[in-house]
């Protein structure tokens, strides 16, 4: 049994998924688990505070008394930590930054001390920010106040940081209003965001708009965010406007913006995406394929790698700006479109960033980029981290890695604790492994438990074991509702199910919709019942398909459909060149090479025609040794024009043994020619009772024949 992670979804039954599928920290503790559908992507708490200084907007001076994370608080859905603290404005140059004067110095800090005491409103107002700053909110209060009654624009703004983290939130929008009114564009924020808070949308929209058009980032980021919340297309104008001014959430946040402009979702289960191959065995087992990242199924802050052009290729120069000032999951974003472009190294620097970071999502993608690259040693280490920080795909992916070394109960642990942390893939697993050691009622139990948590997989695994117990009612229902949530292998079992109650136009419905999601095997029974029913341009389409998609028999078919709109070749006249092969006989041979017995006996009889002895006798004896009649008796045939009758008899005798009536009579006629009367009667009456009727007539015929001989 193969373990394997399902970075795509796979068609094959009996494999263990873990799924990369990524979660919001919103909505799930376990990274990559079931994802639910794409939402308005919540900010993240747990990032490090953003200080926005002076390079955020000319009035600020920083923020560390009203911590205003960009990460967390930044999302603007309440006004805590709302107001940035501004610097004084020198009367000479207004909206001057404190920063020009560095108050960090103690000899800065001094001199405004003097000064303020000696009553200069500037230095009351920049000594004010710098108490609030370092949270001596006493000290702070009254050189602000004393500041604001001098008219400080500066200072009224500062005051309702401090009443704000007093507590005092009317009085804090009092000031911010007075500030604002006076073109404080971060009093305007803070406003705007308490505002919102108390539920005023339009106060909230109309004095964060008034701090976005005054170039205030975290105004601009905090109306797109409004403007998002209310799905208005104008958020991605702030947002845009935002992140140019080095906003790393708004950098972070436009990028997704863009993600989902340009691509739909997947979904694999009842209505959520992101779940992964068929289950063990039963009808209807697909073709097997090599997970890869392409398929990379998203959350609502899922990685989502595409093309980068485009607005795709804009959404991954912000997430590299992002990334670049330290966005733990904008690295993770940017590792996931690196790694689809084919750049593995330069994706695992970001995966290995964001994962010492404290991303788990990271540190699983990661992990698969190791196990990828061969190290499955590394891989491991970084997914134990990651499935201890409670990634649900992290501990499926260790549960694979157990089981593929034959440690079944470490596996099983690891099972529990994904399943434990969301990842309904957990149970699926578990059935799997269950099935895998013969333990169907337990199987049984995961996969029910697994497809009612809407696992379209399990419902379809579910159905199988259903139906192999003979509950072919049970199953139906689980087909039908994995089919419905787009199972492409439970669809082709649909369609085997109403086959077998020879519901054949309802059962051509399931394979038809199997077949156009690239199953291969329903592709060739769509094929073969449009060839059934006439239709041969229909069906050599679907025989191609399936033919690509590696499946022998419908290579075969398809030969054989090319083969006959041709007449049979003539051998080449004396002199002539060998003739190229023909398409149908490229397809036969593309059939003989997957051991397709048919397709074998076939390519030897078009290489004899060609006159290529040498050919023919290689596939005739290859059709032979897999148990083919008819190969058995063409390699006797050319064999024995080659002279070699002894050999050509053995063929002739392992194909009269198993039914075939010319060479029964080839046997008998070669018996007749040594003499060997009896012998030659023998199979004679071989002939006779395997036919078919030309060679019962002429074996009689000879049988009588060498009856007179033995009787005269």
């Amino acid at each position: 049994m193969v373990f394997m992670g399902d970075r795509a979804t796979l068609l094959e039954t009996g494999r263990f998924v873990q799924r990369r599928v990524h979660r919001s920290d919103s909505v799930m503790n376990a990274a990559f688990g079931v994802a639910a559908a794409e939402n308005s992507e919540t900010t993240e708490a747990t990032e490090t505070t953003e200080i926005i200084g002076t390079t955020e907007t000319a009035e600020t001076v920083g923020c560390a008394a009203t911590v205003e994370s960009t990460e967390s608080a930044e999302s603007t859905r309440g006004a805590g930590s709302a107001g940035a603290i501004e610097a004084a404005e020198n009367p000479e140059t207004p909206e001057s930054p404190e920063t020009r004067e560095s108050p960090e110095s103690a000899e800065s800090e001094a001199r405004h001390r003097r000064a303020a005491d000696a009553g200069d409103t500037t230095s009351m107002s920049v000594l004010g920010a710098l108490l609030l700053r370092r949270g001596d909110l006493d000290g702070a209060e009254s050189y602000l106040r004393a500041a604001t009654a001098d008219g400080d624009r500066a200072a009224a703004n500062n005051l309702g940081v401090l009443l704000h983290q007093r507590g005092y939130t009317d009085d804090a929008a009092g000031w911010w209003r007075i500030a604002a009114v006076a073109g404080s564009a971060a009093a305007a924020h803070a406003l705007g965001r308490h505002y919102r808070e108390r539920g005023d949308e339009p106060g909230a929209e109309y004095w964060l708009r008034q701090s976005a058009e005054q170039g205030h980032a975290l105004g601009a980021y905090a109306l797109a965010d409004l403007l998002e919340h209310r799905s208005d297309v104008g958020a991605e104008r702030w947002l845009r406007a935002a992140a140019e001014q080095g906003h790393r959430e708004a950098a972070y946040r436009l990028a997704r913006m863009l993600d989902r402009d340009t691509a739909d979702d997947p979904h694999d289960a009842f209505g959520r995406p992101g779940l992964g191959p068929a289950p063990g065995p039963g009808p209807g087992a697909g073709a097997a394929g090599r997970p890869g990242a392409a398929a990379r199924v998203r959350s609502d802050d899922g990685p989502m790698a595409g093309p980068a052009t485009g607005r795709v290729g804009e959404a991954e120069q912000w997430y590299r700006q992002a990334a670049a000032r330290g966005h733990r999951r904008a690295a993770l974003h940017l590792g996931a479109i690196l790694e689809q472009r084919g750049e593995p190294k330069e994706a695992g620097r970001w995966y290995l960033i964001s994962a010492k970071a404290g991303e788990a999502r990271a540190a699983c993608a990661l992990g698969f980029l190791l196990r990828d690259a061969g190290d499955e040693e590394s891989a491991a280490v970084w997914w134990l981290r990651a499935a201890q920080d409670g990634d649900g795909n992290a501990a499926n992916a260790l549960g694979a890695l157990h089981a593929a070394r034959g440690e079944q109960q470490t596996a099983e642990r690891w099972y529990r604790a994904a399943m434990d942390a969301g990842d309904v893939n957990g149970a699926y697993n578990l059935g799997l492994l269950c099935a895998a050691q013969d333990r169907t009622p337990q199987a049984e139990q995961w996969y029910r438990r697994a497809a009612y948590a809407g696992h379209r997989e399990a419902a379809n695994a579910l159905a199988v074991l259903l139906l192999q117990a003979g509950d072919a009612t049970g199953a139906e229902p689980w087909f039908s509702k994995a089919a419905e949530a787009g199972s492409v292998d439970a669809a082709f079992n649909l369609g085997i199910l109403y086959a077998g109650r020879d519901e054949d136009r309802t059962a051509l419905v399931w394979y038809e919709r199997a077949a156009a999601a690239g199953h291969t095997e329903a592709a060739l029974q769509v094929g073969m019942a449009l060839l059934h029913h006439g239709e041969e341009q229909a069906a050599e389409r679907h025989l191609r398909c399936a033919a690509g998609g590696g499946s022998a028999e419908a290579a075969f078919r398809l030969a054989g459909v090319l083969d006959s709109r041709q007449p049979p070749p003539g051998p080449p006249a004396l002199g002539e060149p060998m003739p190229e092969k023909t398409e149908c006989e490229e397809w036969y041979e593309r059939a003989a090479e997957q051991g397709h017995r048919r397709a074998q006996v076939r390519v030897g009889m078009l290489a004899a025609a060609r006159g290529d002895v040498d050919s023919a006798a290689r596939w005739y004896r290859e059709a032979a040794e897999s148990g083919s009649r008819n190969g058995a008796f063409n390699l006797g045939l050319l064999l024995a024009r080659e002279g070699s009758e002894r050999e050509a008899a053995l063929w002739w005798s392992r194909a009269a043994n198993d039914g075939h009536g010319r060479a029964a009579l080839r046997l008998a006629l070669l018996a007749a020619r040594r003499g060997e009367l009896t012998e030659g009667q023998r199979w004679c009456a071989r002939a006779v009772e395997l036919g078919p009727a030309e060679v019962a007539e002429r074996a009689a015929r000879l049988r009588e024949a060498l009856h007179q001989e033995l009787t005269a």
